[in-house]
């Protein structure tokens, strides 16, 4: 086993850790939030809490469906967990860009994957929490077959197709990357009360 190689275990319960993070982020710092508060943003055209969190509701609205179906059509064509985790070359490469701090490197979202108002609703927080739960019902059912196998189309790029365990990761560091964002408009908030 190469140095680099990892227990497929080991990977989708890192990913569950991370995602718990996420989650408890969410329930102690947001949860609280008032109306004005998780919508109030650090100046125009910088997104608000709320946005972060509709951001990342629009883009696991186009991932979570897509997976849940080809990890279903692997359960039925019998697909058998593999011991090592394998990453594909794009994969790795969109995790990677995630993964370089936005303070660093601010990334352009395109339009369709923007929040869609200034003013959303409280409703915001359920649909992430339902994500959330969504997320982590699918790491529990990627470690009964073998996600390296499974291909998952990128919303962005169609014709790029990372492997699930890829597209996993991605998305948890995307979760990350626009948690962070929330909190220091957060924090924010705080210093300029």
């Amino acid at each position: 086993m190469s140095a680099t190689a990892r227990r497929t275990t080991e990977f989708l319960d890192s990913l569950a850790t991370e995602l718990q993070r996420v989650r408890e982020i969410t329930n102690r710092r947001f949860r609280p939030l008032t109306d004005d508060q998780l919508n109030r943003g650090p100046g125009p055209g910088k997104w608000s809490v709320g946005q972060c969190l509709e951001h990342l509701n629009i883009v696991g609205g186009l991932y979570l469906p897509v997976m849940s179906r080809k990890i279903k059509a692997a359960k039925e064509r019998g697909s058998k967990p593999a011991e090592l985790v394998v990453h594909g070359f794009f994969g790795q490469k969109m995790t990677e860009a995630m993964r370089v701090p936005a303070t660093e490197k601010a990334m352009k979202t395109p339009q369709q994957y923007a929040p869609s108002g200034s003013r959303l609703p409280r409703t915001v927080l359920e649909v992430f929490s339902r994500q959330l739960d969504e997320l982590d019902n699918l790491i529990v059912q990627a470690r009964e077959i073998n996600a390296n196998t499974v291909r998952i189309p990128n919303p962005i790029i169609p014709l790029l197709l990372p492997r699930l365990t890829d597209a996993l990761e991605l998305l948890v560091e995307h979760m990350k990357r626009h948690i962070l964002q929330a909190e220091r408009v957060l924090d924010g908030q705080r210093i300029n009360a």
